[in-house]
């Protein structure tokens, strides 16, 4: 029987790390869960190669050199893609994420309208002034006479970049950007929606296997029609395991290699480790569920040691230093000590500060 959790490190790039650039990273995924922009800026890191370790500048320089892209993708939450994805994964996820939010969008009173004249706004100002801020596209709107008071500006946004017009551009210090897509990602592969629908499974399952089909309906959004419908036209590159009367698909795995005692990862929150699945028991002990995510749906960083979750924890940064608070659920081993004071040592090459683990 397979060991889950090891073919899970191996695929998800964090032991077998063979990738030198974000896109790279980004790519094997397809699309990797971004509404927290510092956690997947972490989350490409770490699985970035050891010979040339990716840096949180080497990722802001993926973005600025419109490799990666950020907008809103898988169940309507915003994904980290790149630019010769973006246009198939809206092509395909688009459609039905814009017809399930008609309901919230009358609540709004954004009718099609409205929209329209948004969507115009956009064409208008953002080539002239590329990229802008979040507050001056929200501004405009607002000279326009489009209200974006309570959540119609993010709305507005939304819907702009679910129809392809719109999408996340460079930081400017901690303000958001957007910039046009047409002019930020240049035209992709076109795939019929059978063939998006095979390219999506593939990406899911190589990148996130061993997992069930529950599991690629809940990450990709999709119907489960329609998830098993990708999933039998990949079917014949994956290979199944039955565990405990559950179906996971993988890829054919190659030797798994072997780890050090203790190996650990200091994974961010909204991590696809923990978040790209709908059952998530294979490496967390379901009494620890709500340490990990909040009431409200917040992922929190954690602890990885051995492919489990054992743990969670925090970063400040303290007069130039990255010092991390730990909070496992069972007191750690000196041997696991060890582990994650590694694992904190490559945050501290990816931020390029000292790092230290708080008393």
């Amino acid at each position: 029987m397979i060991d889950i959790t090891q073919h899970r490190l191996h695929n998800q790039r964090l032991v077998r790390q063979n990738a030198t650039q974000p896109d790279q990273v980004v790519a094997w995924f397809g699309a990797m869960q971004a509404q927290d922009y510092a956690s997947v800026k972490w989350a490409i890191g770490v699985r970035g190669g050891p010979g040339q370790m990716i840096t949180d500048t080497a990722v802001e320089q993926a973005i600025s050199n419109k490799q990666i892209i950020r907008t809103w993708l898988m169940r309507g939450t915003l994904q980290m893609t790149t630019a010769a994805d973006i246009r198939w994964l809206l092509a395909l996820l688009a459609p039905r994420l814009i017809s399930g939010s008609a309901g919230r969008l009358r609540e709004l009173e954004l009718d099609p309208e409205t929209l329209r004249r948004s969507f115009d706004l956009f064409t208008a100002v953002l080539p002239t002034r590329q990229p802008l801020a979040r507050p001056d596209i929200l501004q405009a709107l607002e000279q326009a006479g489009i209200s974006t008071a309570g959540q119609r500006g993010y709305h507005i946004l939304g819907q702009a970049a679910l129809a392809g017009l719109i999408c996340f551009g460079p930081m400017q210090g901690k303000q958001q950007t957007f910039v046009l897509l047409d002019e930020w990602a240049p035209p992709g592969p076109t795939y019929t929606r059978e063939e998006a629908l095979a390219e999506l499974a593939r990406r899911y399952f190589q990148s996130h296997g061993p997992a069930t089909l529950p599991d690629f309906v809940w990450w990709s959004g999709l119907t489960i029609t329609e998830a098993r419908a990708g999933l039998a036209l990949v079917e014949t590159e994956l290979q199944s395991e039955v565990v405990e009367g559950e179906t996971y698909w993988l890829p054919p795995h190659p030797a798994i290699l072997a780890m050090p005692t203790a190996a650990a990862w200091l994974l961010p929150g909204f991590d696809e480790y923990y978040l790209g699945y709908k059952t998530r028991q294979v490496v967390l002990d379901g009494r620890y569920d709500k340490q990990v995510v909040s009431v409200n749906g917040i992922f929190r960083p954690v602890i990885v040691i051995d492919g489990q979750i054992v743990g969670i924890w925090k970063r400040d940064v303290k007069k130039g230093t990255a010092v991390f608070s730990l909070e496992p659920f069972e007191p750690l081993t000196a041997v696991q000590q060890q582990a994650v004071a590694a694992a904190a040592r490559q945050y501290g090459v990816f931020s390029d500060q000292p790092v230290m683990l708080a008393d």
